[in-house]
């Protein structure tokens, strides 16, 4: 049951990743500033569609790859690998609406934004480190009550 909701979750995030991004796409001036600062980073509309799309790409399908290694019995290890896909969805998702912000002519206090995006970041490593702990917590609760 709990690996059906994860790859709910996942589901609609990847059509949310996609619609942003999309949404973001179409907003974009001819060219873009990636990093900002002495020394910019300017690139086309065109190199960032298709860099972000092959990365969108090659995370996502990820699930199908180990979905096909890992059909039964693994259900746990799943689970955690659709939750993680689904927090680096979120992440991509605050990204993206970064780089449409920083590149519109808009004013903004770029100080708010820091939060949410060392958020999603740590919340990608939070769920990364779970695992781990989770499989240990498991062999030692197994050998207790053995």
């Amino acid at each position: 049951m709990v690996l059906k909701l994860f790859k709910a979750g996942w589901f609609v995030s990847l059509l949310a990743v996609l619609t942003v991004f999309m949404l973001v796409y179409a907003s974009l001036q001819e060219t873009l500033i990636v990093r900002g600062g002495e020394e910019e980073v300017v690139i086309s509309r065109e190199v960032f569609f298709y860099a972000v799309l092959v990365i969108l790409a090659l995370i996502n399908v990820v699930v199908f790859i180990f979905m096909k290694l890992y059909k039964k019995g693994h259900e746990d290890f799943l689970s955690w690998l659709f939750g993680l896909i689904l927090v680096m969805n979120i992440f991509f998702i605050i990204a993206l609406n970064f780089i449409y912000l920083y590149n519109s002519n808009e004013k903004y206090e770029y100080s708010r934004l820091g939060l949410v995006i060392y958020g999603s970041v740590a919340l990608i490593l939070i769920w990364t480190i779970s695992w781990p702990l989770y499989s240990v917590s498991r062999k030692f609760l197994t050998k207790a009550n053995a």
